[in-house]
């Protein structure tokens, strides 16, 4: 690993870090140095993925600290406990998102309270966790925010793909709904924002735009998928962790407000 990949003596929260891609994104973080809040909505899944890092790396970096990420008090209680523990973050990724109850229901009878709750935790909550934790880097004078988006904030979904589609885990047909996109485009737009905001005063603010990754999906969606990537599959997960790695790190100094798509050509056609 470069010296510019050093996160030595950094403290980094991830949100959603108990899911696919956070865990890989925390344990990437702490293998480069950094001390690894683990944030997601159970405190045992926290504390328990901390502490197979924590095994895994011979250390104590990682910390579970759990936070429901659609109550404001809940994001403003844990902060707090973040900056009083640690004076602050250094780094922020942003990738927490929610499967509402009805996440997979058509759009003409998508409900209300779904569409609220995914609202609430994929735009709302990041933008409380940046309120929030934000200003302790401004006072440093440094740090660098990840935005998580999707391949589906910058191009709407052929829903071609997912006619005959099914998820092993979730055990139901899959599609992409509105609401998902809606949020991943307003991703892009608020990093965009914040960094023109907060660039001035060294604060770095990117959007991470992962591609469809493989997780259960099967045989006939997994084909159709790679169909229409030029490089001929889905990503794995694990691929997306040296992306971050260069976005959070000295490695990125200059690079602030871009979206680094990681999608194997998917929206180069």
């Amino acid at each position: 690993m470069g010296s510019g990949h050093n996160l030595s003596n950094k403290i980094a929260v991830v949100t959603g870090g108990t899911g696919l891609l956070g865990k890989l994104y925390c344990r990437t973080l702490a293998q480069a140095g950094a001390r690894v809040i683990v944030a997601d909505l159970c405190p045992e899944q926290c504390q328990a993925l901390a502490s197979e890092i924590n095994q895994q790396l011979n250390s104590s970096l990682a910390i579970g600290m759990a936070v429901d990420l659609s109550d404001e008090t809940s994001i403003c209680s844990w902060a707090k406990q973040i900056k009083e523990q640690y004076n602050g973050v250094d780094i922020i990724v942003n990738n927490a998102a929610c499967k509402s109850p009805h996440f997979f229901a058509p759009l003409e009878s998508f409900p209300l309270d779904d569409w609220n709750q995914v609202m609430s935790v994929n735009v709302t909550a990041m933008f409380l966790v940046i309120r929030e934790l934000g200003p302790s880097m401004v006072a440093k004078g440094k740090g660098a925010i990840v935005n998580i988006s999707s391949i589906y904030g910058l191009v709407g979904p052929d829903q071609r793909i997912y006619e005959g589609s099914w998820h092993d885990e979730l055990q139901c047909s899959i599609n992409t709904p509105l609401v998902y996109s809606v949020t991943k485009g307003a991703v892009i737009s608020l990093t965009r924002y914040l960094a023109t905001y907060w660039g001035p005063k060294g604060v770095r603010v990117n959007t991470l735009t992962p591609g469809g990754v493989f997780s259960g999906q099967n045989d006939l969606f997994h084909e159709k998928y790679s169909f229409r990537v030029p490089l001929g599959r889905m990503a794995q997960a694990d691929e997306m962790s040296s992306a971050l790695l260069f976005l959070v790190s000295d490695a990125s100094s200059y690079v602030n407000g871009h979206n680094l798509v990681v999608d194997g050509g998917w929206t180069a056609w």
